[in-house]
């Protein structure tokens, strides 16, 4: 899979349909263990808008948002970074979520749409949750759709135009099931659910406008140095979903599937130490 490069201003455009799953996930957050100044890591937070909302919730929390984007963390730093209205703070620093060990205590570590970009970060749960403070919660949810239309096509074009391995496939994420298993195993009280969104798209080709914001980068970056192929690419993957997702007078449905969990670190006892 190619490393992509963000563009904050091309994510930001559909900003509204894509927080409501982080809100969604948010509503099912148990209280954190440290009621009056918790500390909370938002493990790829993007240009930080969504990382906002968790000081409305916990006014007083000292947060950091987590990113490998440079693109993405200026834009957090110059938009959101600093006190927050409720005597709280908001802060922004790099890291890559395949390697991230957290070096302090958490109530809560969440993530947004982050985790499909990372082969294998299942295994990665059992250090995150060690780094809980007892009672303190891991969350997270990750696009479940790689079997939609719009993934679909694009891996069928990404193969005719000569670059397979560059995208995703669909064993990027697991299933509720599985996520719930493997949670509990490590001694978790957990929840797992999916959900899926009909999001209502305005404008010319939204559904492509959309996923040139998230799934379609790797594409975009791939082919940057060759103008001539990203835009023969862009015209064949633009007809393609003109048919899969055709516009109506009041927009274009786009139909999203999204997979989500929680997992709460016991008061009492440890985390188990390893993920099965």
């Amino acid at each position: 899979m190619t490393t992509p490069t963000w563009d904050p201003a091309q994510y930001l455009r559909h900003a509204g349909h894509r927080a409501r799953p982080f809100t969604d996930l948010l509503a099912r957050v148990p209280d954190l263990p440290a009621e009056d100044r918790p500390r909370i890591a938002d493990l790829g937070c993007g240009p930080g808008n969504v990382t906002a909302l968790l000081a409305e919730r916990w006014p007083r929390a000292h947060i950091t948002g987590y990113d490998n984007s440079a693109e993405m963390l200026d834009k957090a730093h110059t938009e959101h970074e600093g006190p927050t209205p409720g005597g709280g703070r908001l802060d922004f620093a790099h890291a890559d979520a395949r390697t991230w060990t957290p070096e302090e205590p958490y109530d809560l570590i969440i993530s947004n749409a982050t985790l499909q970009w990372v082969p294998g970060h299942a295994e990665r749960f059992a250090d995150w949750i060690a780094a809980l403070a007892p009672g303190g919660t891991l969350a997270f949810q990750v696009p479940g759709n790689f079997d939609a239309p719009s993934h679909r096509l694009m891996r069928e074009l990404a193969h005719r135009h000569g670059l397979d391995g560059t995208l995703r496939h669909d064993e990027a994420v697991l299933t509720p099931t599985a996520y719930l298993t493997r949670l509990t195993a490590l001694g978790c009280e957990t929840d797992a659910w999916e959900t899926t969104y009909i999001h209502l798209l305005q404008g010319e080709d939204p559904v492509l406008d959309w996923v040139k914001g998230t799934g379609l980068r790797p594409i975009l970056t791939a082919l940057a140095d060759d103008p001539e192929a990203r835009d023969t690419f862009l015209r064949d993957y633009r007809e393609a979903l003109r048919t899969a997702y055709p516009a109506t007078h009041q927009g274009t449905a786009f139909p999203f599937r999204r997979v989500f969990a929680t997992a709460r670190r016991p008061q009492n006892h440890a985390a188990a130490p390893k993920t099965p």
